[in-house]
């Protein structure tokens, strides 16, 4: 049992495995849930539990026998509901974290860089401390130099007051180990204001990847939020494709706008994916598979696939045509399974062992085509071809799943989606009421 008086800083709280109690992981803490009132200290009324599916759930901190930097532990009673956040409540680790305070003595302002909570006598989690960097006269934050003060809660002001323009670097620092759709599920359940704060601070790369996996609603609205030149160069780092996909969801101007800013050679592959219907082969694919003329070697061809920023579908396969290799190539050869390639000497040429039997599809076959296509042959990626057959790009499995599913599936709760494993156990809600 936490000992009344136990203090728990929430940034190294995050990220810590939460158990029931026979030592099973249920999931791990992403946040904290509190209440920040106008008088008195801010409660803490709950955990953001990531379990199992990257669902984030609620726990109430009623629910919690056990809290520390180590481990958490709960009596079990998990609800299963998808984690929505109430107008009343803050995110620590999404809001609080690097928000700017005034200091309550008058000498300046600091930057919250950790809140601690503490277990009192009545059984509730308060926010007693909070652990802060002074920034200097111009508001900038002094990360070397400015000092660090572990302040009374009741010493700041304004930490229930959003600044006009809030970091994010503290936040990012805690999610940086998340690949790309986890963290997407992060800015996704962020307010308006603090998701495009968080966005805006990620390199071009990373918020390219985050952008690829977050429901059309949300991509929209990052990049409508972000410096016109900084948004070209965002589109650039996308998979041509995903550029293609988003640009369609603006107006005819926005996206011709966004097009004369990217540099000429990438805008150009854009330009062709947008001029095919959604729902065929031309509008589902990829301009950049990998590419390879029939005399390159299998170890060249091994370290093509290799390459960190190729999505496991496209890495399954190499694609072999005749010069020029860059889309639309010249004649359409064959395919090279990654499997049969580390079944062969490396020296050996691919056009040795290329699959020629495989039929590719033509640019406008239609999406139930290419579906049927890649479930035949067991494939995740699928050459897309002219009348001339010249490849023009590759479809993946992953692209084709995004077409099939529901547009809302990023953000459908399938907790009932089949039969629970255990009951759905009644659990006491974050304002005291029992709810199923």
């Amino acid at each position: 049992m936490s000992s009344v008086g136990a203090r728990v800083f929430v940034a190294r709280l995050a990220g810590t495995a939460v158990f029931d109690p026979i030592g099973d992981e249920v999931g791990k803490v992403r946040d904290v849930v509190v209440l920040v009132r106008l008088k008195g200290a801010p409660r803490a009324v709950g955990l953001v539990v990531e379990v199992p599916g990257r669902r984030r759930v609620f726990l109430p901190l009623t629910r919690v026998t056990a809290v520390d930097a180590g481990q958490v532990i709960s009596t079990g009673l998990v609800n299963m509901r998808r984690f929505e956040q109430r107008v009343s409540e803050t995110l620590v680790m999404g809001e609080l974290l690097d928000r700017t305070v005034e200091l309550a003595d008058g000498s300046g302002s600091a930057r919250v860089e950790d809140v601690a909570i503490e277990l009192q006598r009545n059984g509730d989690w308060l926010v007693t401390k909070v652990f802060v960097r002074r920034t200097d006269q111009r508001g900038g934050l002094l990360r070397r130099r400015g000092e660090t003060l572990l302040m009374a809660v009741e010493d700041v002001v304004g930490l229930g007051r959003p600044t006009a323009a809030q970091g994010a670097q503290l936040l990012l620092a805690q999610y940086e180990d998340l690949k790309p759709a986890d963290l997407a599920d992060v800015l996704h359940d962020m307010g308006v204001t603090r998701r495009l704060e968080v966005a805006t601070a990620l390199d071009d790369e990373r918020l390219a990847d985050v952008l690829e996996e977050l429901p059309e609603d949300d991509q929209v609205e990052i990049l409508g939020g972000l410096e016109r030149g900084r948004a070209a160069d965002v589109l650039e780092a996308m998979q041509p494709d995903d550029a293609a996909d988003l640009l369609g969801e603006l107006s005819a101007e926005q996206a011709a706008e966004l097009l004369s800013l990217m540099e000429p050679e990438e805008a150009k592959d854009v330009r062709r994916l947008l001029a095919y219907a959604d729902n065929t082969a031309g509008g589902l694919m990829t301009t950049e598979p990998v590419i390879l003329g029939p005399e390159t070697s299998i170890a060249a061809a091994l370290a093509h696939v290799r390459r960190q920023d190729l999505n496991p579908a496209l890495a399954s396969v190499v694609f072999v045509a005749r010069p020029p290799l860059e889309t639309p190539t010249g004649r359409y050869i064959g395919i090279v399974h990654l499997q049969r390639m580390l079944r062969e000497p490396p020296h050996e040429a691919i056009g040795q062992i290329v699959d020629t039997d495989l039929e590719p599809v033509a640019v406008d076959a239609p999406l139930l085509t290419v579906t049927r296509q890649l479930a035949t042959y067991n494939l995740l990626a699928l050459p897309v071809v002219d009348e001339q057959r010249r490849l023009l790009g590759a479809v993946s499995v992953d692209d084709v799943l995004d077409h099939l599913l529901p547009d809302d599936w990023r953000e459908t709760d399938d907790v009932h989606a089949g039969p629970p494993t255990r009951p759905t156990p009644v659990v006491r809600g974050r304002d005291g009421v029992h709810r199923g």
